[in-house]
């Protein structure tokens, strides 16, 4: 199996990399620690590791890496002579590590699965203990990691709808792989008996709920004031604001068309579009020009620019790191990727600000999130574009609604924290 994951490796990635290497130039700054993509980690690095205990943990999207965040917390406080490493695969992300992790912490690239890259990484790091997040599984690294004994473990684990079927396919691969982990804490019971399936003993998988609910700071403070940005462009605290949350393709559309729609019947209604990829600002300020909306990007907005009231009423957001701050002031807030794409996009970050939150309907990386928030009380679930506008409208009428919706999903999110706790548990207990 390794022969053959091998021989094909070389020659799929020689075929996929001018899309994965124009990506990386559309986000910017890709030379910055672009050899380590090869395990080239550079004497610095092992300088600061050397002598140490090092656990290494690794996440890829913007959520899993404020899970990673809270779960290095987490370990620190119980092993404080360790060092930690943390790895991510893009630019973003790793811009995001530098912002919410301090100095001491080591922030990588995590390497490209060949086994010539994975080796170099490994021999650089030398890691105690490894940890990935969520269901980041790729055999090279799998393998090399246990062939030296290194302890592997997934936290906040869960099988995706799509990739299950894949997994049930491959079954003689993912037993191999999922057998290599000495703890896996899965987020639900579900995802646990999936986990246990493709050959995980059951004795290594742990029921330990989901640690994007700790990630959700009920009571964190703005990395940016949003009201004073807003009143640069003449948006006064009079506006009601609709925040739309990490929104993908055709979603920027429906929710411009409608916006213009439901400001007829509340004139003081201000859009807030913050796309879950800012590389395309430039492809939205188009459809926005189309719709007719006057806009500005959020990097035109400086201490010495006005606008007047009349002149805008849509703020495209295009930075990274600012979402939560918008979502605090929300009115409304719709979670992206859930109504012209398939996935969604995570519902507990406004929830736990307390903001009235609704949804289309594909939310399968959130499924079990979801279907806590709208079987409690805590959230709206849409079906279609045309009971969204519904939705919003009624929401935008009923400010008392509002604030019951946001009082239930804070309610919930404090019922479900603690799952940081649980998996740090899992991994000392392991670790010794």
């Amino acid at each position: 199996m390794r022969a053959l994951y091998n021989g094909l490796f070389p020659i799929v990635f020689t075929m996929s990399s001018p899309y994965y290497f124009a990506r990386m130039l559309r986000r910017g700054n890709w030379r910055a620690g672009f050899g380590q993509r090869f395990g080239k980690y550079g004497d610095a690095l092992r300088q600061s590791i050397c002598g140490h205990e090092v656990i290494w943990l690794h996440a890829v999207s913007v959520g899993e890496m404020n899970v990673c965040v809270e779960l290095v917390r987490a370990l620190e406080a119980c092993k404080p002579d360790s060092r930690f490493v943390v790895s991510t695969t893009t630019t973003t992300g790793r811009n995001e590590l530098q912002k919410k992790l301090p100095p001491r912490i080591a922030k990588v690239y995590y390497p490209i699965d060949h086994r010539t890259f994975v080796f170099r990484a490994l021999e650089a790091i030398r890691p105690k203990a490894i940890v990935l997040m969520e269901a980041e599984v790729w055999p090279n690294f799998i393998w090399q990691a246990s062939d030296r004994g290194i302890p592997l473990f997934l936290a906040n684990a869960r099988l995706s709808d799509r990739s299950y079927p894949r997994y049930r396919k491959c079954g003689f691969l993912f037993q191999q792989l999922f057998g290599a982990f000495d703890a896996i804490g899965a987020q639900t019971e579900e995802y646990a008996s999936k986990f246990r399936e493709p050959g995980c003993p059951s004795r290594n998988v742990h029921v330990l709920g989901n640690m994007k609910f700790d990630a959700a700071k009920l009571d964190a403070a703005g990395v940016l004031d949003v009201p004073r940005l807003l009143a640069q462009i003449g948006i006064t605290d009079k506006a009601s604001l609709l925040v739309a949350g990490s929104t993908h393709h055709g979603e920027e559309e429906i929710l411009a068309q409608q916006y213009l729609r439901l400001r007829e019947r509340f004139p003081h209604l201000f859009l807030v579009l913050v796309p879950r990829h800012v590389e395309r600002a430039s492809e939205i300020a188009k459809t926005l020009n189309r719709c007719g909306l006057r806009f500005v990007r959020r990097t035109d907005i400086s201490p010495d620019v006005h606008y007047r009231t009349e002149a805008v009423n849509c703020l495209l957001v295009n930075t990274t790191g600012e979402l939560m701050s918008f979502y605090r002031h929300a009115t409304v807030v719709f979670v992206g990727k859930s109504l012209t794409a398939k996935g969604g996009q995570n519902p507990i970050e406004p929830a736990a600000l307390g903001r009235a939150t609704v949804f289309g309907p594909n939310m399968q990386n959130f499924r079990d999130v979801a279907r806590i928030f709208v079987s409690q009380g805590g959230a709206l679930q849409v079906r279609s574009a045309s009971e969204l506008e519904r939705v919003l409208a009624e929401l935008l009428a009923n400010p008392g609604r509002c604030a019951e919706l946001g009082r239930i999903a804070q309610r919930i999110v404090r019922e479900n924290q603690g799952a940081v706790a649980r998996t740090a548990r899992m991994i000392i207990a392991v670790m010794g």
